[in-house]
């Protein structure tokens, strides 16, 4: 692992989601730019002090020279940093778990997808939201045509940890997310905007071909964008909205797709993930959960619990890693539903053309 050191929230449920299934083992690590702090988790993880570094390229140096090296690396630094290092780890020859977004540069997001093209190794990407059993239900049931033809698309990931100056306050969270140094002027989009969009392209199996933003800073003093509105024409002729916000008072997590077709309708919030509403145009409402008869084989698969057990954050994460798992060794080629690079490339090429068209007063503009 590369980052993910103390202080650090994503780099516990990335570790957790490793061991769920018992199909990795974490060996080696530089989990933070501070080498005393790197140090003071490896001992709390139990590595071998040997295997904890000072920086990144000294650990894929020396993995790459021992016998029983490492075989995959999983990216959890900051957005500005993943391009570097993930290239590192493909020159290597080793696998990439990479946290999103996968960078904040089209043209190093086209790099990455060409050079993991000719390694031949597993890049994913972790949007993680796609490993919700009810996630994938609704995916079959768009693919099975229980929707039919798909018309309007509205999805969301909108916030309230920004709606307050909490960078300048000590948060040290919000402090990289507000420094366009490390995230760009459109980090609310590259943050939150990347996740809703990919369950966009997860459940309704569509591409973004046209956007059409507008970007706001409503907090004064920040230096970038913490609210935006993003007007969709799906590669189908749908249309749909995207709104990304960090300054959502009151939302506990504000991830949502609500997806209207000729047929029927459906629903998906990540407050209640456990639970996914069908709508059908000439029927009773239909309610999926894990454990219930009639789920796909997807949904089915990735359900660890019986009838009324919840799952959750770290479950869904799991999932992926499983999956990322089974890739690397080879198994599984037809239950490979883990995003990976094309993915990630997906959602970068997504906000430059929304930043784009926010430049240029709202207008179309297309992805490509």
């Amino acid at each position: 692992m590369v980052g993910g050191g103390p202080g650090s929230w994503v780099g516990e449920p990335h570790r957790i989601a490793m061991r769920v299934d018992d199909r990795f083992e974490l060996v080696a690590g530089c989990f933070s730019r501070d080498a005393a702090k790197s140090r003071e988790l490896g001992e709390r993880l139990r590595l071998d002090p040997d295997r904890v570094y000072d920086d990144w390229a000294s650990m894929i140096a020396a993995e790459s020279e021992r016998a029983d090296g490492v075989e995959a690396v999983s990216v959890v630094t900051l957005p500005d940093t993943h391009s570097a290092v993930a290239s590192a780890c493909l020159d290597a020859g080793l696998h990439v778990v990479c946290e999103k977004p996968l960078t904040t540069s089209l043209e190093d997001a086209r790099r990455l997808e060409r050079r993991a093209r000719e390694c031949g190794v597993v890049f994913a990407v972790t949007h993680n939201y796609s490993g919700y059993p009810m996630v994938r239900q609704a995916a079959s049931l768009v693919r099975e045509g229980a929707l039919g033809e798909i018309r309007v698309v509205h999805v969301q990931h909108a916030q309230g940890f920004g709606a307050r100056p909490a960078e300048r306050e000590g948060d040290a969270h919000l402090a990289w997310q507000a420094d366009p140094a490390v995230s760009t002027e459109a980090s609310v989009l590259y943050d939150l905007g990347t996740h809703a969009h990919h369950l966009l392209r997860f459940v309704t199996g569509l591409e973004v071909a046209e956007v059409a933003a507008e970007l706001e800073t409503h907090v004064t003093g920040r230096p970038i964008f913490d609210d935006a509105h993003v007007l969709l024409r799906l590669s189908n002729g749908a249309r749909g909205s995207l709104w990304a916000s960090a300054v959502a008072a009151g939302e506990e997590h504000g991830l949502q797709i609500r997806a209207y077709g000729e047929h029927g309708s459906l629903v998906w919030r990540h407050e209640e993930s456990h639970r996914l509403w069908f709508r059908p145009v000439d029927g009773p409402e239909q309610m999926f959960s894990p454990g219930r008869d009639g789920l796909s084989d997807s949904a089915r698969a990735a359900s660890r619990m019986g009838l009324g057990h919840a799952e959750g954050f770290h479950e869904a994460f799991a999932n992926l890693y499983s999956e990322i798992a089974d890739a690397i060794e080879g198994r599984g080629q037809d239950n490979r539903l883990f995003p990976t690079v094309h993915d990630g490339a997906a959602g970068v090429r997504f906000v430059e053309a929304a930043a784009a068209s926010h430049s240029n007063g709202g207008a179309w503009t297309a992805v490509g």
